[in-house]
């Protein structure tokens, strides 16, 4: 089964990121491949549009290809976001990754792809969030860096 990969707006930023942009270039390249479905929502790209003109060139070129899931924000969403604020998991001020944490639990993606290390790939947060999760009847979400969700090469 191919893995349907939620990014968030660091994804796509990190494909002109010096320190992340192997990666993110490498994820995006498995997307237009067929190899991952990108999960994209209207959160990142609300978020993408204040950006550069290159990383929402870099969105439109995933969006316009044929292995993405476009997803919209509803009220199951934005309640779930609210319990993890609600349960410590991330503050008021970073409602937006709460946003992205809830749209791939909702939406059943594999995994959440992202280069934010302090609200969402972070071991002490991912519990709080899968914690929430459990409580509330939803799955364990997989929340990885696009270094740790890209596939390996022999020579690599």
């Amino acid at each position: 089964m191919i893995q349907r990969v939620y990014i968030d707006t660091s994804v796509i930023g990190g494909c002109f990121d010096e320190e992340f942009m192997d990666w993110s270039n490498k994820l995006v390249r498995e997307f237009l491949t067929g190899q991952k479905i990108a999960i994209i929502s209207d959160i990142t790209i609300d978020e993408v549009m204040d950006a550069p003109k290159p990383v929402r060139d870099k969105l439109d070129e995933i969006i316009n290809g044929e292995f993405k899931e476009l997803i919209p924000a509803d009220q199951e969403v934005k309640e779930l976001a609210e319990i993890y604020i609600l349960e410590g998991a991330v503050s008021r001020k970073y409602y937006e990754d709460a946003l992205h944490i809830a749209m791939a639990t909702i939406h059943k993606a594999s995994v959440l792809a992202s280069w934010n290390f302090k609200h969402i790939v972070n071991l002490e947060r991912i519990r709080q969030y899968n914690a929430v999760n459990i409580k509330k009847g939803y799955a364990l979400l997989e929340i990885r860096s696009p270094r740790e969700i890209v596939k390996i090469e022999d020579n690599e």
